[in-house]
């Protein structure tokens, strides 16, 4: 099998290649790039190559961007140590992707994968297309809301959480002041990070930076210990809980 390993670190490059030796010596790393440019150049001249691994962030950019420069039917590992929920849109349609720092067993497991996988570039593609667009996608810094006959600017660090109340939207900061904002909670999961908010229940999206202490609650649920939530809008709602877990874990 040959391989073009894509990686802008050196050593992580060779500790890659003498760790996919180590699995199959019939592996041939034919070539390292570390970076979009000389990977296009090289892609370009069609090598014969089986499998690529590249990792997401290169020297001067994205890896990504190389598939918006040419055509590539080569199936890919993507290697990162970017956090999984950026590119789980592809992890069942890409043959893999493997988290930093790589271990031999998981290493092991997508070359078993790839061996075995009817591999559909189409889709694969078209999942790159969707995860490239989510990690540029540019999120609300700052929300400008009105005070009296003035427009002040709240940082988005410094917001706690959202409440939805008689048909209005507040937004709460660290320091209690509470403004009214033109947005419904369903408008807001598109403006601000996931990885930052998450939507608990109806009427609550919290940050992470709010949620210091939770408690379990009846039915299998959670309440959030805040001064600044009712009883009933501190609680996550049980279809959410699981979601809720993975959120803090990361």
């Amino acid at each position: 099998m040959k391989v073009i390993i894509i990686e802008d670190e050196k050593l992580s490059a060779e500790y890659l290649g003498n760790l996919l030796k180590r699995i199959d010596a019939s592996i041939e790393v034919v070539a390292m790039f570390d970076s979009v440019k000389k990977s296009v150049e090289a892609l370009k001249k069609e090598p014969e190559v089986d499998l690529l691994f590249l990792d997401i962030h290169l020297a001067d950019g994205l890896s990504f961007e190389i598939f918006s420069k040419i055509a590539i039917d080569t199936p890919v590992v993507f290697t990162t140590a970017y956090d999984e929920y950026a590119i789980k849109a592809f992890k069942l349609n890409s043959v893999d992707y493997l988290l930093k720092p790589i271990g031999k067993g998981d290493l092991h497991l997508a070359i078993e994968k790839f061996k075995k996988l009817n591999f559909k570039q189409h889709t694969m593609l078209e999942s790159i297309t969707n995860v490239y667009h989510q990690l540029n996608k540019q999120y609300k810094t700052r929300f400008m809301v009105k005070l009296g006959e003035s427009i002040v600017s709240v940082k988005t660090d410094d917001i706690i959480h959202f409440v939805a109340e008689d048909g209005i939207t507040i937004l709460v900061t660290k320091d209690k002041k509470r403004y009214a904002i033109d947005y419904t909670l369903e408008q807001l999961t598109d403006f601000i990070s996931p990885i930052d908010f998450f939507r608990m229940n109806r009427k609550v999206i919290i940050s992470i930076n709010a949620v210091q202490k939770v408690n379990t609650y009846f039915n299998s649920r959670y309440k959030i210990n805040s001064e600044l939530l009712s009883d009933e809008t501190s609680i996550v709602s049980r279809e959410r809980v699981n979601d809720f877990k993975a959120w803090l874990d990361k």
